[in-house]
């Protein structure tokens, strides 16, 4: 069953070419049943905005600009965030922006239980991204659009220069996850193995390196050994994973 989230958008801080991939993948993780955008719609900047609102129904809430240089929207948010929460009326929240203001308020939402999904350009603050059960780069949304469309050598390119190269850092991450979890032979469940490492670096993602799924990025590190099992539950196999 799904889980009802609600998506609060900032408006002053998100691109809006990829709201419908955006919304696409929200819907993943549960049924986004209130969905509010937050800007002072008398700027020009957000007319783009304005058919998208309409065609993936969201609402847009009016935040005027009361002074110059501070930031109303993120007020507005957080005000209707903590309204949401005691209305109980969801079970998680999902914030889409690439500021660092938010942080205490996933926080908040999750001392209260709720599931927080961030989502966020790569230039988003540490403190933010950790601060979320799971985050997910709006780029990686970009890849997918330009995958699924008839690609030019030019947005191959782009879309090449858009996926990270993983590092030492997130192999040795994935090393000690499995041995985290691993039996008295080094095994361990993949499927844990992706929970866990979730929960260790919210960002984790292997859309992050080129993969759709975590299987061929493990695949692809020469560190690792899989291990393709018979599953007598189900016509799908179970797959391990261990350190070389």
């Amino acid at each position: 069953m799904d889980i009802n989230l609600a998506v609060l958008i900032d408006g002053d801080n998100i691109p809006s070419a990829y709201v419908k991939e955006m919304m696409e993948e929200i819907a993943k993780y549960g049924n986004p049943t209130i969905k509010r955008i937050y800007g002072d719609w008398t700027n020009p900047k957000l007319s783009k905005w304005k058919n998208l609102l309409l065609e993936n129904a969201i609402t847009p809430i009016q935040q005027y600009a009361y002074t110059t240089g501070k930031n109303a929207t993120d007020s507005a948010m957080i005000i209707d965030a903590m309204d949401i929460l005691y209305s109980n009326k969801v079970s998680g929240f999902c914030i889409v922006s690439s500021d660092s203001d938010f942080t205490r308020l996933a926080t908040r939402l999750r001392e209260a239980g709720m599931n927080v999904i961030g989502i966020g350009e790569k230039k988003t603050p540490n403190p933010f991204i950790v601060a979320c059960d799971k985050f997910i780069y709006i780029e990686i949304l970009k890849n997918q659009l330009e995958e699924s469309s008839s690609e030019t050598q030019d947005n191959k390119k782009g879309k090449k220069d858009n996926v990270d190269k993983i590092t030492q850092k997130e192999i040795k991450l994935i090393a000690s996850t499995i041995s985290d979890l691993a039996d008295e032979d080094g095994w361990a469940f993949l499927g844990d193995v992706g929970s866990l490492l979730q929960k260790k670096q919210p960002n984790f993602d292997s859309r992050n390196y080129g993969f759709q799924k975590l299987t061929p990025l493990i695949k692809s590190i020469k560190n690792f050994e899989i291990d393709q099992r018979e599953n007598v539950k189900g016509r799908f196999k179970l797959i391990y994973v261990r350190n070389r």
